[in-house]
């Protein structure tokens, strides 16, 4: 069993320029700190419902969520609220869709920006809005600043479970495509803030993973089925893992995974297999 789990999704990142442009991530793979998969996503390739499969085991059409439009509270068993009903800690710092799916109701800004409340479905966790983001206003977090506040939780509050998740490459991506120097430039960017977080986060004591829940295409879309919407990076800072290395990895065995290595009883729910 495993003490602590970080999982770290950078939004919209095609696996193919993780494998170009992270160099922090691909150099700890070549000093054996790390390992690399590609992993598919599900279907659609839309961020609110891939939250919701990372998190659940499920497909979007067995969740029920499809669209960004139609986000609501989860309704299955989730690695949150399993980990809450077997009296384990959970942490997070995350876009405000993860409030809503898994933090007990609605986001609003005023109230739930900050979270200390271990009574709370999410005890501790931080979120954004990125309210009124554009080309011309991206309202894009720090990637550094996410890293620190994710740090900050894991020294102050040790959760079990701890997420990390930028929309950087997502909104840059969306204004620029994935075809263009800003969106290739913003990978590197959340990977040199990476290289500061992760070595301390795996000194504490935590398993990490890197992850997208989708990729992006030259249009500066994703929903459908195209080969760099659905091919995403999974690096893993951990041990543990047994999956051979030419593996394409199901995204639906992140959420079993997730609770195996926490030692936590994984829910019929979820079908796909552990990798450890």
């Amino acid at each position: 069993m495993t003490d602590r789990v970080c999982l770290i999704i950078i939004d919209g990142l095609r696996a193919d320029t993780a494998r170009d442009e992270c160099g922090y991530l691909m150099a700890a793979v070549e000093a054996s700190q790390a390992r690399y998969w590609t992993m598919q996503s599900c279907l659609p390739t839309i961020s609110a419902p891939l939250y919701e499969t990372i998190h659940t085991g499920l497909t979007p059409i067995d969740h029920g969520i499809l669209s960004n439009e139609a986000i609501r509270p989860s309704s299955q068993p989730n690695v949150f609220s399993i980990l809450k009903s077997a009296g384990r800690t959970t942490g997070a710092v995350a876009h405000s869709y993860y409030h809503t799916l898994y933090g007990g109701s609605d986001f609003d800004p005023f109230d739930h920006v900050e979270i200390n409340d271990p009574s709370a479905p999410v005890p501790f966790a931080r979120y954004y809005s990125m309210e009124g983001y554009s080309r011309v206003n991206p309202a894009l977090p720090s990637e550094a600043d996410l890293c620190a506040q994710t740090w900050h939780l894991a020294k102050q509050h040790t959760p079990d479970y701890l997420l990390l998740h930028s929309s950087s490459c997502d909104s840059i991506g969306h204004n620029y495509t994935s075809d263009s120097a800003e969106y290739r430039h913003q990978a590197w960017r959340f990977d040199n803030a990476l290289s500061r977080l992760i070595p301390r986060l795996r000194d504490t004591g935590y398993e990490v993973f890197v992850t997208a829940d989708h990729g992006m295409n030259t249009d500066g879309h994703h929903a459908g089925d195209q080969a760099y919407l659905r091919t995403v990076p999974f690096f893993a800072f951990s041990n543990r893992f047994a999956a051979d290395g030419t593996a394409v990895l199901d995204q639906k065995a992140i959420a079993p995974t997730i609770l195996s290595l926490l030692g936590v009883e994984v829910p019929e729910t979820m079908t796909a297999a552990a990798l450890v």
